[in-house]
């Protein structure tokens, strides 16, 4: 039987996350100002032909699974890289400094999209804050370092945007996020997982330090419909 977060965007959409579908019962994927994910439940021919039929032009798109799939020829292949998805069965807890942190809200969009677009954690727009639960440390009105939640599953939340201004990398800053963002997960008696590029050494040393294990290597694609 296939692991809910073999297909995680088919699993978000379909279930906790399914107020957030803007396409239809046999594909989904979320706005263009909130991310780029498209889902399909099982990536064969007849859902092959659904997408390049029915999916938009003038945007991009993106698949995270645990097995490659086959891209229409309809479709041009922007970015290709392996990924793992890690899961974090029990929390490995850090003695970590205690920092003030602040629940981000619209007040700190700009300041969320300008680091993200500075740092490249992942792709961020307008309304990714919607999936909830960013916080962030300050410092005076600068925002230092910030992390979320994304794509939910039953049982599992994911972390994402973990990310911290060059100049204050070093600090421990994303650590400490890492450590309240799961810490709040687990509250709700679910399990954190994230993805990460494969070839991030450093942030898997995090990672593994916190409890996190390699649950499954990943697909991701970033493609748009050809001209």
């Amino acid at each position: 039987m296939a692991h809910v977060l073999d297909n995680p965007v088919w699993t978000a959409l379909s279930g906790r996350q399914k107020r957030f579908n803007i396409g239809d019962e046999q594909l989904k994927y979320f706005s263009a100002d909130m991310a780029s994910f498209v889902g399909l439940q099982h990536w064969n021919d007849q859902d092959l032909a659904i997408l390049a039929e029915r999916l938009p032009a003038g945007r991009t798109f993106s698949v995270p699974m645990s097995q490659p799939v086959p891209i229409p020829d309809c479709f041009e292949i922007l970015f290709e890289i392996p990924l793992y998805q890690m899961v974090c069965p029990v929390l490995q807890k850090q003695a970590l400094p205690v920092l003030p942190l602040q629940k981000l809200g619209k007040k700190q969009l700009q300041q969320m999209l300008d680091l993200t677009a500075l740092t490249k954690p992942g792709p961020f727009y307008e309304h990714t804050m919607d999936f909830g639960n960013y916080y962030g440390i300050m410092e005076g009105n600068r925002l230092l370092a910030m992390t979320g939640e994304r794509m939910k599953a039953r049982g599992f939340t994911e972390v994402s945007a973990i990310c911290t201004q060059p100049d204050q990398v070093g600090k421990g800053y994303a650590s400490i996020l890492l450590q309240h963002a799961c810490e709040r997960i687990f509250s709700k008696g679910e399990q954190p997982f994230l993805h990460v590029r494969q070839d991030n050494p450093s942030a898997l040393h995090v990672y593994k330090k916190f409890g996190f294990e390699v649950r499954t290597e990943i697909y991701y694609a970033i493609f748009k419909r050809n001209k």
